[in-house]
């Protein structure tokens, strides 16, 4: 484990060892992005039957070093939502710089079922391919909610992920802290292993659907 007194340089993961999580990124990505076009599918098509509006959600999130990306999800929610949640930031139940709230009205019915499965999230394949995210690694936040400080920073050490302990360890259950803990656990011990392992485990973390909302 590594201390504040010997931080990590901004690129201090081996060669070899960056390589082997890139090639799992492109190999497993292609492969998961193949296997998801028929639900892909079905979620595009029962967005359009739904609801008005676009199907596909871009949005600007933090990524590796800091640099911003777009990131794309399947939409679930409202159109023009996001100019709501300022009235809705003192109901927040996630606290830290999160904002999370179990009943957002926000969310079409249809969005919140996406949510539950995790199905918003496969939009996000083609960011790994493109190399903006990694199919595992720390949360990516929005730029209003990445502005913290001290070692929390070098969550931005590896690039963000589709899925991570985060994930397969209580989602949007944990506090604040708690997430920053596990990223920061990642970061410090992350290897082509570790990711296998992490992937391995998001399985049964998404069909329980536990801390999903």
């Amino acid at each position: 484990m590594t201390t504040s007194a010997t931080r990590p340089s901004p690129e201090w993961l081996p060669v070899r060892r960056r390589s082997a999580k890139r090639l799992i990124d492109l190999m497993g990505g292609s492969f998961l992005l193949l296997m998801a076009i028929p639900v892909m599918a079905a979620v595009y098509l029962a967005i359009k039957a739904t609801t008005k509006g676009p199907v596909f959600y871009r949005q600007v999130r933090v990524g590796h070093h800091g640099i911003p990306f777009t990131m794309i999800k399947f939409r679930t929610m409202h159109v023009g939502s996001h100019r709501a949640r300022a009235a809705l930031v003192h109901l927040n139940e996630a606290g830290g710089h999160l904002f999370k709230l179990r009943n957002d009205p926000r969310i079409t019915p249809v969005g919140r079922l996406l949510r539950r499965l995790s199905l918003d999230e496969l939009p996000q394949l083609v960011n790994v391919l493109r190399g903006d995210m990694s199919l595992v690694g720390p949360r990516p936040l929005l730029p209003e909610d990445s502005d913290y400080l001290g070692r929390a920073r070098d969550r931005l050490l590896v690039p963000p992920g589709v899925t991570g302990l985060w994930q397969v360890s209580g989602r949007s259950n944990l506090p604040w802290e708690e997430m920053v803990r596990l990223d920061l656990h990642y970061v410090e011990n992350c290897s082509a292993l570790l990711d296998l392992v992490i992937l391995a485990r998001t399985i049964p973390a998404v069909l329980t659907a536990r801390g999903a909302h």
